[in-house]
């Protein structure tokens, strides 16, 4: 292999082990796909063929290469920036909102070339896959479920769809379950170091729902790509498009007091009368006597299921000229990143 060879594999193998860690990054966040960042940086058709040959037990050399180094790079997101990612959600939604609307925006330029000249059956798929992502970012019902094996089976086959079907995110099929940070949550460290058992029960089923969730869509994902390519590219299109109408920056949760896991487990403790030094204890939450007082006053009666419900409800704000001028830059700091990427 010759020096100018070497250097471009070196190069590709480095692009995909980054789109596997924007991959990982991105199913962390709620309303971010995984899938949105593969089809950003070009290595959507790659993925989906890789995927959709390992499923079928139809192994090449190149697509187990490809999906090593792309798991590779998810796997060290993920585990090195679980606890980050529910952090900066919580707490400052509008700046990883702000950076994923760009990301995900930096893709829809190298889509749109792919689909020229437009035909008319192009046209129509990506209407109808805007519209369509447009009502499922908007208009999507709040249904948390009770915790199972059998739960987190079905929610991992559907989040795991989610993370590869361009638009749609893992984490907002998670959150929108009222299982985001139960699922997420057990990936942090502290919880695999000092609750590995407990982690591993939610784990392993969401894993082989993930499992089955991908295996099933990638074989029909190829089947359309291949026949339909320029209508499915243009449903893709849609689908990245559509997706930012969920990931408006400019909003926070209507009820603070619910915005983590430990937040909520803080709440359901003080509703059950424990006292400050117990619940700082159990969940790492500093509450005072004022704030027992004024919790149980605004939640008496709700149950946990009904407090993630709350947790969930969000109201936008206006922002103040900094914070839409850092926003900005953000957005286009992240178009600009997704554009690089995906150049060959």
């Amino acid at each position: 292999m010759t020096d100018a060879s070497n250097t471009d594999a070196r190069a590709s193998a480095a692009r995909i082990v980054t789109g596997g860690f924007l991959m990982g990054v991105a199913n962390l966040v709620p309303g971010v796909s995984g899938g949105t960042m593969i089809l950003a940086i070009g290595l959507y058709d790659r993925f989906i063929e890789a995927v959709a040959r390992a499923t079928s037990l139809r192994w090449t050399r190149a697509s187990i290469g490809f999906l090593v180094l792309l798991v590779l790079g998810a796997g060290v997101a993920v585990l090195s920036l679980s606890a980050p990612a529910v952090w900066l959600v919580t707490e400052h939604r509008w700046v990883a909102y702000s950076l994923f609307v760009g990301m995900t925006m930096g893709g829809a330029p190298l889509l749109w070339k792919s689909l020229r000249p437009l035909s008319a059956a192009s046209a129509t798929a990506f209407l109808a896959s805007l519209v369509g992502m447009v009502w499922v970012a908007r208009g999507l019902a709040d249904s948390p479920l009770q915790q199972g094996f059998l739960t987190f089976l079905a929610v991992g086959s559907l989040a795991a769809a989610s993370m590869i079907l361009p638009g749609i995110s893992g984490s907002y099929i998670l959150l929108i379950f009222g299982m985001y940070d139960v699922v997420v949550g057990s990936l942090r460290p502290r919880e695999l170091l000092e609750a590995p058992l407990a982690s591993l029960s939610i784990l392993v089923p969401v894993g082989i729902g993930v499992a089955l969730g991908i295996g099933l869509l990638s074989n029909v994902l190829k089947l359309v790509l291949s026949r339909y390519e320029r209508p499915a590219h243009a449903a893709l299109l849609g689908l990245l498009l559509g997706s930012v109408a969920g990931l408006y920056p400019f909003q926070d949760a209507v009820h603070e007091d619910l915005v983590s896991k430990d937040r909520i487990e803080a709440v359901v403790l003080a509703l059950e009368g424990a006292d400050g030094a117990t619940i700082e204890q159990e969940t790492g939450v500093t509450l005072a006597e004022a704030d027992l007082a004024r919790l149980n006053a605004a939640y008496a009666g709700r149950t946990k299921r009904e407090l993630k419900l709350l947790a969930l409800e969000l109201e936008t704000y206006p922002p103040g000229p900094t914070r839409v001028a850092v926003s900005l830059a953000l957005l286009v700091g992240g178009f600009l990143f997704t554009r690089m990427l995906g150049r060959e």
